[in-house]
Parts: C-alpha cells; structure tokens; sequence
C-alpha cells in the first residue's frame, strides 16, 4: 500500500515541482523588467501598484465569464482570501519595496528569502510535524548560498526600518505559501489567485493610487539589454508574466508540493534574477556568487530529497 502511494504521488510532485520551478522563473523576470521601468523615472512603489493592478483588471473578467464558477466562495473561505490578498500579494511586495529602498538589494534579498526557515518553524511547531535532518540541513545551506549571490556583507550599518521591512516581507512570504497550501487543496487555483491579486489591488491602489500618476510617465521608453521599449509594453508584460502566471503556475503547484518544499524552490528566483540582470541590464556575476549559486541549489536539492508528512488536504481550519 505504501509503495502503490508513493508511487502515485512521486508524478504528481515531479510536476509540481516543475510548476513551482515555471513560476519562480516567472516571478524573476519581473526584476529586470521592474528595474528598466525604475530607470525611465518611476518609484518602486508606483511599479508594484500598477503591477498589481493592471494584474488584476486583467484577470478578473477573463475568469468571470470563461470561468465563472471558480469565484464562488463561501463565508467561511473569506478569512483564507483577505489573508492572501494581503500577505502573499500586498504584504510582500510593498515590504520588499521598503527594505530595498533603505537596506542594500542583497541584504533584501536573504531577509525576504528567510521564508522557508519560517516555513519549516511554523511545521515543526505549530503542525507538530518533524522534519527530517536532510531538510534543515538543505534549508541552512541554502540560505547560505543565497547570502553569497547577494553579498549580504555589503550591508554595514544596516538601516533598522529596513531590516524590519525586509523580515516583514519573509513573514508575508511564508504566509503565501502556507495560506496557498490550504487554499491550493479546495479551491481552484484561478479562482483563489483572481480574488488574491483583487484583494491585494485594492490595498495597494489605497497606499499608490495608480491614477495619480502622471500618464507621461507610460510613453517614455524603457531600456532592456539592446531594446526599448514604452514603459506601458513593459508594465504589460510585468502584469502577465511576472505577475498573473507565476502566481497561477505556483499555486497549482501548492496542491500537489508541501510549503516546505516549495519555498525552498523559491530561493531560485535570486539566481535567476541575477541571470537576467546579466543578460539585460549588464550587471556582472563574480566568482563568489557563482560558488553561493552551486551551494544553494544544492541545499535545494538536499530539501527536495525528503518527504514531511504534510500534505496540503490534511490542513484543517484557519492558521493561528
């Protein structure tokens, strides 16, 4: 019996784990394409409000009419979507925003990317669920990589407002995938994520409201590798590709992949941010974070290799 299971449920987190790797790969290119809109004159947070936005006045009438059944919820589910809306899509991204705009990118970066350790505490202490030595191990080595790509030691005299900002987006991240988790299992996965970046639209369209910004700002040109292109092209393809589907691809995954798992697959994004920026931007990759890629994919690896007993269908009842 236990063989036939694993068996069964190997498939189904090789593909989940190949989504969750689509989405993080997704959510990386908005890096470099945010940065490009940021040179041609726009705040951080004007870029994550119009994002958001944008997002969802995209999605929500496309899932109204080809799938409206998916936006059927009951009373009991709007804890689990105003939590989402405000953490996993709201919360992290203004978060992060703050801490880049006072502590140093890299030192963002490892204080956001803390999420999966806080993963980890909130199974082992709260669900009471023990997890193999392998996936501490993976976890540690990991972040460690993740602090040399990012240089965390550039950041001396760290600004405090920062550092709490940048903690505060890892707790908003742990709760994406742990509110994701819980919702990927019972209800479908447009459905949560339509009314997840509404939610978070609406909180961040009250703290940037997009329609005070001066509509100029669209028209000018954004530079990307060798290509230009108008600031309003690039926040379109900000809002589908590195908003709308990597939130769709990784909460289909979360039916199928333990948070656990899956946010240790998300401290790929950095690696491939830094890619990007490479290719795009220009942004030179030394040897040092180089050797923090290879440790950090292995710890992902490490992660990857066990198998906690949570699963998302046995979660019962709102976090506490």
């Amino acid at each position: 019996m236990a063989v036939s299971e694993t068996a069964v449920r190997a498939p189904s987190q090789a593909r989940a784990t190949g989504l969750s790797l689509i989405s993080w790969v997704l959510f990386a290119s908005s890096g470099p394409l945010a940065v490009a809109v940021m040179a041609a004159g726009w705040s951080p947070a004007a870029v994550t409000s119009v994002r958001i936005v944008l997002a969802a006045v995209l999605l929500v009438p496309i899932v109204a009419v080809l799938r409206p059944q998916a936006l059927r919820f009951g009373r009991a589910d709007l804890w689990l979507l105003f939590a989402y809306g405000l953490l996993g899509v709201a919360g992290v991204q203004l978060l992060f925003f703050v801490a880049v705009a006072r502590v140093p990118v890299g030192v963002a970066m490892v204080l956001v990317n803390a999420a999966p350790a806080l993963v980890a505490l909130w199974v082992r202490v709260v669900r009471g669920t023990r997890l193999p030595g392998l996936a501490w191990a993976g976890i540690g080595m990991a972040l460690g990589g993740l602090a040399l790509v990012t240089q965390i030691w550039q950041g001396a005299g760290l600004d405090r407002l920062g550092v709490a900002a940048g903690l505060g987006a890892a707790i908003c991240s742990a709760g994406y995938f742990l509110l994701g988790e819980h919702g990927a299992g019972r209800h479908d996965s447009f459905g949560l994520t339509t009314a997840g970046l509404a939610i978070g639209a609406v909180m961040v369209a009250a703290v940037v409201p997009p329609w005070t910004l001066p509509a100029g700002l669209l028209t000018d040109a954004a530079v990307l590798g060798g290509l230009r292109a108008p600031v309003w092209l690039v926040l379109l393809v900000l809002a589908v590709a590195g908003t709308v589907l990597p939130y769709l691809t990784g909460l289909r995954a979360l039916r199928d992949l333990p948070a656990v798992l899956a946010s240790v697959l998300a401290l790929v994004e950095p690696l491939v941010a830094a890619g990007l920026a490479w290719l795009l931007l220009g942004q030179a990759i030394g040897l040092r974070q180089l050797a923090g890629a290879a440790i950090l994919l292995t710890g992902a690896v490490l992660v990857q290799l066990t198998r906690p007993e949570t699963a998302p269908v046995q979660m019962q009842g709102p976090p506490s």
